[in-house]
């Protein structure tokens, strides 16, 4: 019994030591072939050397004993290799389990800044939706004010209308039947709306100086408020006309060579030393026959 016992155990023992037998060949071959395959790749470096300079020969000299240096460390580098191999799969199964931890973290920020965001936006709809209520409000606020504007315009067109009707033609100074006088704000403007004329208003005191009004060179020599009546040279055209003693809302007329139709002054107030009015002049430019 005992010798059969020995006899297995010897078959084990040279089983182990063929198997051993073989992975050393398995190892000597592979070490063999790299060896061929390095010592042919210094071959091919070296034919290729005889067309470099003398530099790139010492570099491929200096790679050929690198190589052949290495091979000893081939064992060394196996053994080592396994132990890394071994110690690597260690770490790997303890960063697996942090990584897990990692992952339910970073799964349970998600979730609570999922939640903040849903949150927010919850919020921003409420804000959004009262923002619509409050310009629906006041859109509606417009519209009234805009109703109510255009009954204000519509009345003002028709008080106008009836304004100019209400202002009659005189004839001026110069015997020309004049437009429309008008004798304050309101009735100017409503000369302003029929658009037959341009206008423009001055308040001139006296002075050693004329004030320019349309073109036209005014200069207040002497006012007399109690007669409510003025006097004003006209520089025009390279002329110049005073007017004398003219009353209040009288149109004092000239003309100007580019117009058929006079200029007309009108005077709507008097003080010392001033007066305020406007200036009419024509809108077509046609000289006179």
């Amino acid at each position: 019994m005992e010798n059969r016992e020995e006899y297995f155990a010897r078959e084990d023992q040279i089983a182990n030591e063929r198997s051993k037998t073989f992975v050393w060949i398995a190892i000597a071959v592979v070490l063999a072939a790299a060896n061929v395959f390095l010592f042919w790749r210094v071959h091919r470096l070296e034919t290729q050397a005889s067309l470099w300079n003398t530099t790139t020969s010492q570099q491929i000299a200096a790679l050929h004993d690198t190589v052949t240096a290495s091979d000893a460390t081939h064992f060394k580098n196996m053994e080592a290799l396994q132990a890394d191999l071994g110690e690597a799969r260690r770490q790997a199964a303890m960063t697996a389990g942090q990584a897990k931890q990692e992952a339910l973290k970073h799964a349970d920020r998600l979730a609570k800044q999922l939640a903040d965001e849903q949150q927010q936006v919850a919020s921003e709809l409420t804000e959004v939706k009262e923002t619509a209520t409050t310009a629906t409000s006041k859109l509606a606020d417009v519209t009234t004010d805009v109703a109510a504007t255009k009954t204000d315009v519509a009345s003002t067109k028709s008080e106008l209308a009836n304004t100019v009707a209400d202002l009659k033609r005189v004839r001026g100074d110069m015997g020309v039947l004049s437009d429309r006088i008008a004798t304050n704000g309101t009735e100017l403007a409503a000369l302003r709306t029929l658009g037959e004329r341009n206008y423009f208003e001055f308040n001139i005191a006296k002075s050693k100086t004329p004030q320019k009004v349309a073109g036209v060179q005014l200069w207040l020599k002497k006012t007399d408020p109690k007669r409510s009546r003025f006097t004003v040279q006209v520089e025009a055209d390279d002329k110049t006309v005073e007017k004398r003693d003219r009353t209040i809302n009288e149109p004092v007329q000239f003309y100007v060579s580019k117009y058929r139709q006079p200029y007309e002054i009108v005077v709507n107030e008097i003080t010392k030393d001033h007066i305020v009015g406007y200036l009419a002049t024509p809108k077509v430019e046609l000289a006179r026959r």
